[in-house]
C-alpha cells in the first residue's frame, strides 16, 4: 500500500494490467512456478535470452511455449543434438536451377520467440552459429547478412543432471543470456493442484488454454517505458560495486563482465515496473543480481570440491556490500 503514496511518474497501469493478465493466463495450466513467469517476463521486457536449468519435468519447456502463446508473435522450436549442424540452426543457401542462383532457405532461429531445448546437447560449433544472432539479432551466412524480425529472443532449456551427451556452454554464449533461472521441484501442494488441474488433458489441449495478450508493438511500447524508469546514481554505484567484488573475490576464477551491470540494472528496472513502480530499489538489484550472476562466475576448483555453489558466493558478495539508504 506504501507505493501508492508516490506521485507515480510514469503511467504503468496498462503494463500492470498486461503483467496480470499473462500471471492469470499461465496460472491456469502451470502451477506455482511464479518466479519463473515473472522472470521470464522481465528477460522479454530487458529484450534479454533467458537460460532455464532443471530437472526433466518441471515444466520448463511448457512454460516457455505459454509464455510464446500469449505474444501474438511468430514462435519456433529448436530440439538440440549431437549430431546437429549449424546451418540447421541458421539457414543454408539452396542452389535454384531456374533462376541459376543460390537462395538463401532461413532455419528455424529466424523466428520472434525460439525455444532451443536442451542446449547443452549440441557440440561446440553449432553453438558457435549462435554467438551472433544472440548479441546482433543478426545471421551472416555466405557473406550476406540477414536481419531478426521484433522481437527476438531465445529461450533455452538444460538438465543439469545428464552428462552424457552433452557440452559445456562456451563462457562467451553464457554472457548472452540475460539470466540463468533455476526451476526447482514442486511442493507437495501444488504437486497434488498439478494432478487435478491436468488429469486428462494433453500439451496441445494445455496450450489451447490461454489466449493472446501483447503484441510486437505492446512490447516494444512496455520496453521504452521501463527505459524510463528512474535510479538513482547510488543505486548504479551499488550495481558497480556487487559485479567489481566478484573480480576481487579469492574464491572466484572468474569474475562477471561489464554486460553483468548491464543485466542488473536492465532487469532491476523492469522488476520495479512489474511491482508498479517508477523507481528502482537496492531490493530490486539484490532480487536480480543472483539470476543474472550465477551462469557468470566461476568457482575455483578448491571451491568446487568443497561443494560451495555459484549462488552461496553470490550470497556472500551481496551482504559484503554495502547497501546505500
Amino acid at each position: 500500500m506504501e507505493e501508492n503514496i508516490f506521485q507515480q511518474r510514469i503511467d504503468l497501469s496498462g503494463f500492470s494490467r498486461s503483467v496480470f493478465e499473462i500471471r492469470n493466463e499461465i496460472s491456469t495450466v502451470i502451477v506455482g512456478q511464479h518466479k519463473m513467469v515473472d522472470l521470464l517476463l522481465i528477460g522479454l521486457i530487458c529484450d534479454g535470452h533467458i537460460l532455464i536449468e532443471g530437472v526433466p519435468g518441471v515444466a520448463k519447456t511448457l512454460t516457455a511455449k505459454l509464455i510464446a502463446k500469449i505474444m501474438d508473435v511468430d514462435f519456433s522450436r529448436i530440439q538440440f543434438t549431437p549430431d546437429l549442424m549449424p546451418s540447421d540452426v541458421t539457414g543454408t543457401s539452396v542452389f535454384n536451377p531456374k533462376e541459376g542462383d543460390f537462395n538463401f532457405k532461413p532455419g528455424p532461429i529466424f523466428s520472434n520467440i525460439v525455444l532451443i531445448d536442451e542446449i547443452n546437447r549440441a557440440p561446440a560449433k553449432t553453438q558457435a552459429a549462435l554467438f551472433e544472432v544472440m548479441e546482433e539479432r543478426q545471421v551472416t551466412v555466405d557473406g550476406t547478412t540477414h536481419e531478426m524480425r521484433f522481437p527476438f529472443i531465445v529461450l533455452a532449456t538444460q538438465n543439469p543432471i545428464e552428462q552424457e551427451g552433452t557440452y559445456r556452454l562456451p563462457e562467451a554464449q553464457l554472457d548472452r543470456f540475460l539470466f540463468k533461472i533455476e526451476v526447482l521441484y514442486p511442493s507437495l501442494q501444488e504437486e497434488i493442484s498439478i494432478l487435478n488441474n491436468q488429469q486428462g488433458k494433453g500439451a496441445t489441449e494445455l496450450l489451447g488454454m490461454v489466449k493472446k495478450i501483447l503484441s510486437a508493438a505492446d512490447i516494444r511500447h512496455y520496453r521504452s517505458l521501463v527505459q524510463e524508469i528512474l535510479i538513482e546514481p547510488k543505486l548504479i554505484e551499488f550495481i558497480a560495486k556487487i559485479v567489481n567484488e566478484t573480480r576481487n573475490n579469492p574464491s572466484l576464477y572468474l569474475g562477471a563482465s561489464p554486460r553483468a551491470s548491464l543485466a542488473i540494472l536492465r532487469s532491476a528496472k523492469a522488476n520495479a515496473a512489474i511491482k508498479g513502480r517508477d523507481f528502482v530499489t537496492p531490493e530490486d538489484i539484490i532480487e536480480m543480481a543472483p539470476h543474472v550472476l550465477r551462469h557468470r562466475i566461476i568457482l575455483t576448483p578448491e571451491k568446487e570440491m568443497e561443494g560451495v555453489t555459484a549462488d552461496d558466493l553470490i550470497e556472500i558478495i551481496l551482504k559484503t556490500v554495502e547497501v546505500p539508504r
